[in-house]
């Protein structure tokens, strides 16, 4: 499938990126995955695969509409939150979990890259290339914009960046346990003196403590269900949200609350939503956490779980508790979720048809509001942090 997004000239490009840093200006970023496709429930490497890419979106338009598209490695494995942007949109950070093996083009082996890509340069551009570690999956920036961690899967460590501007520089690594540990996903309090990390391989959610470039696993873990996985922390720094996606067995899986003003932090609440809820994101305002459930629609087709489409769930958030409040129909195999800065409009991506569905919001209900059709399969997809 080819992508149907309008031409865009640079200079109009330009006129966007310029105003992205506005009161009503924002931008997204899809990474999409061109080197996996799901053969009847079974993640495979095409003959002829698609080159990966990161593609640029106006949520500022209604519809939200692609407006450019840079190549950069990156990979449908780890939790959809392999992009990270910095708050001023000057920049943004996406990492490859995976790469095909040189060996054999059929398979699929780990891979270490960060790649910076220059927002402001018209069109968008890849400033640098960096090396993470092993499986490298969910990457944050920290609001001051001065810290970058990544999350690496198969290497049970998170690495940690010093950023100037729009520059990395490499400062160490944090282990967190082996490499079965299968550290997921890396986000920053709103303060920056805390990340949880999770830890999808053993069950687990660590809590590090930050001063400065100085990043300590502090030995306290949190158990909040099977494989927690998607994760993200409320504007006001009080609770975070995980999608504990379970063992893909086709038993109801899981979202909790964590309470982090309890000492130590704790997890308040978790509520069912259903298969597999690869992703999560908390909305701006921080009232609704909306997540991805794949609903058995990335099982083989007689598998007694599978279901011909996914689910999108949004979740009101009450004080230390969830309330399911609304859901949608989705595609199969869907990733990651992006919210508009009104909390009006909602981004969701899904792998097989190789498209970026919105859906408007009206604090009750979810609608149909215009798709992005894109190259590759849509893997990870985030917004700069509120």
């Amino acid at each position: 499938m080819r992508c149907h997004m309008p031409a865009v000239g640079a200079t109009a490009l330009a006129a966007l990126l310029s105003l992205s840093s506005g009161a009503g200006a924002q931008l997204a970023l899809s990474a999409n995955d061109g080197k996996a496709v799901l053969v009847d429930g079974v993640n495979t490497v095409p003959a002829h695969p698609a080159a990966d890419s990161v593609t640029v979106i106006d949520l500022n338009s209604a519809p939200p509409k692609a407006v450019g598209e840079v190549p950069v490695p990156t990979s449908v494995v780890g939790p959809p939150s392999s992009v990270a942007i910095a708050r001023d949109e000057s920049f943004a950070l996406v990492t490859a979990a995976t790469k095909v093996d040189p060996g054999d083009p059929k398979k699929l082996v780990p891979d270490d890259k960060l790649t910076v890509i220059d927002l402001k340069a018209s069109p968008p551009k890849v400033l640098a290339q960096h090396q993470a570690g092993k499986g490298a999956a969910g990457v944050s920036i920290n609001r001051a914009g001065t810290l970058a961690l990544v999350a690496n899967r198969a290497e049970g460590t998170v690495s940690v960046f010093s950023v100037a501007g729009n520059a990395l520089t490499p400062v160490g690594k944090v282990a967190l346990g082996d490499d079965k540990s299968g550290p997921s996903h890396v986000t920053f309090s709103p303060d920056g003196k805390t990340a949880l990390v999770t830890r999808d391989g053993d069950h687990k959610i660590s809590v590090l403590s930050i001063d400065g470039t100085k990043v300590e696993y502090t030995k306290r873990d949190i158990s909040a269900g099977l494989r927690p996985y998607g994760l993200d922390i409320h504007p006001n720094g009080k609770i975070a949200v995980v999608a504990n996606i379970g063992t893909g067995g086709g038993d109801a899986d899981t979202v909790s609350l964590i309470d982090l003003e309890a000492k130590p932090a704790r997890v308040a609440h978790t509520v069912t939503v259903g298969q597999t809820p690869e992703g999560i994101t908390l909305s701006p305002d921080g009232a609704y956490a909306a997540v991805s459930v794949m609903n058995g629609s990335n099982k083989p087709k007689n598998s007694p779980f599978f279901n011909d489409h996914g689910l999108v769930k949004v979740l009101s958030v009450k004080g230390k508790e969830l309330a399911p409040l609304t859901e949608a129909k989705v595609g199969l195999w869907c990733q990651g979720l992006a919210w508009s800065k009104g909390s009006k409009t909602l981004l969701v991506q899904c792998m097989v048809e190789k498209e970026i569905m919105a859906f408007s919001f009206d604090g009750k209900e979810l609608k149909p509001a215009g798709s992005i059709k894109v190259n590759a399969g849509p893997a990870g997809i985030r917004t700069a942090e509120p």
